[in-house]
């Protein structure tokens, strides 16, 4: 899309025309950067694409659908980058763990495998829950289900308090073997709710075993949950449309049922291009492809061999997520990603974003230097475009 001028703040929604006829169908993707609508309009196809809105990123997806004049004929699937962003930039809430106790430390240990093996000074990333914030639970279940020590409702107590105090926005549960008997965890989450934030319980999102994938996915959906919740819920009530959640193994789901497990929707934005480049390839006579989606934010790349790829758990970011999905990798490295200059005076590049407010320096909104930057002053991309 050409820009003549100044662009557009991301935060305020350009002025949109309403279509006089509301479209049958309508696919939606949410970066960081851009808000991309496809829409099926009388028998045609009309696309077009608006800033995205960082502060309230529902605000540029309602736009677009009253520019198409949606109505509740109309079937709107909606892939989002929202929770692969805010995972990616650790932009999420504020969690406390209750996990087994003498196991609070299993989310940092994780498999003790070295990312990069000959790298002479490795750094791994941070847990999503610091250690102040993991807490041990009096309770043992065995790999059968066998109760070998059995939560008293004075640990229960004893845990709701001290979550408490530590001010949770979110709450993950995550204890040994709860796939075999999960009604320990049940008797926490309970105890929880008075809380009033989510809590997620690790025998309700991945129910196998697996003990740190398990741990680690729990964690990542709690982290998202505030953010991605609230997206969904304000979207929801924003529009009359039919709307569908594009979840990470290409099937979707209705807001309320997608808020609930947010870790579904990692690659909820980069799914549903993998399928969309897969028919593009078959369509041009081409069963393998190699794919690469570059948005503002991120990088998502795959191999397409006949069918879409699919495998049962990887890691998103650097996180092990143990749910189904596509194979789709993603980095934190997009077009808006922001260019600085070490201490050391070593070029570093991402994974944080200039997104769409106050975007890259090129907008003119007073924005940091990014990779769009370079590819203007490089000529690759013309100045006025």
């Amino acid at each position: 899309m050409k820009r003549r001028g100044r662009a557009p703040v991301g935060g305020a929604v350009p002025r949109v025309e309403v279509s006089p006829r509301p479209p049958s169908a309508v696919g939606i993707d949410t970066g960081g950067t851009f808000t991309d609508f496809v829409a099926l309009v009388s028998g045609r196809l009309v696309a077009f694409k608006l800033p995205s809105t960082p502060r309230a990123a529902e605000r540029a997806v309602l736009a677009g659908l009253a520019r198409l004049g949606a109505t509740r004929a109309s079937r709107v699937r909606h892939g989002s980058t929202v929770a692969t962003n805010a995972l990616l930039e650790r932009k999420g809430a504020r969690v406390v763990l209750l996990t087994t106790a003498g196991f609070e430390d299993l989310l940092e240990i994780g498999r003790q495998d070295r990312p990069d093996l000959y790298t002479l000074s490795p750094h791994r990333l941070p847990p999503l829950v610091p250690a102040a914030r993991r807490l041990g639970v009096p309770e043992r279940i065995g790999p059968h289900g066998e109760r070998w020590q059995t939560l008293s409702p004075t640990a229960v107590r004893r845990a709701a308090r001290a979550v408490g105090t530590r001010r949770p926005q979110a709450v993950a549960i995550g204890l040994l073997h709860a796939y075999a008997w999960p009604a320990h965890e049940r008797r926490l989450a309970r105890a929880l709710a008075s809380l009033g934030v989510p809590v997620t319980c690790s025998s309700a999102i991945a129910p196998e075993y697996r003990e740190y994938e398990r741990l680690a996915t729990t964690v990542t959906n709690a982290y998202l949950a505030p953010r991605v919740a609230g997206y969904l819920g304000r979207l929801a009530r924003g529009t009359r449309a039919r709307l569908e959640v594009v979840l990470s193994h290409g099937g979707t789901a209705p807001p309320r049922a997608a808020a609930r497990e947010p870790v579904r929707q990692l690659l909820s934005g980069p799914a549903a291009g993998l399928k969309a480049a897969r028919d593009v390839a078959r369509a041009c006579g081409w069963e393998e492809a190699l794919t690469l989606d570059v948005g503002g934010t991120s990088t998502d790349c795959a191999f397409v061999a006949g069918e879409l790829p699919r495998r049962r758990g990887r890691e998103v970011a650097g996180f092990p997520v143990l749910l189904p999905l596509l194979d789709v990798h993603t980095v934190g490295a997009g077009g808006g990603s922001i260019a600085r200059v070490e201490p050391g005076g070593l070029l570093s590049v991402g994974p944080e974003s200039a997104g769409a407010d106050p975007g890259p320096a090129c907008y003119r909104h007073g924005g940091p230097a990014t990779v769009t930057d370079a590819l203007v002053v490089l000529g690759r991309i013309p100045g006025a475009a």
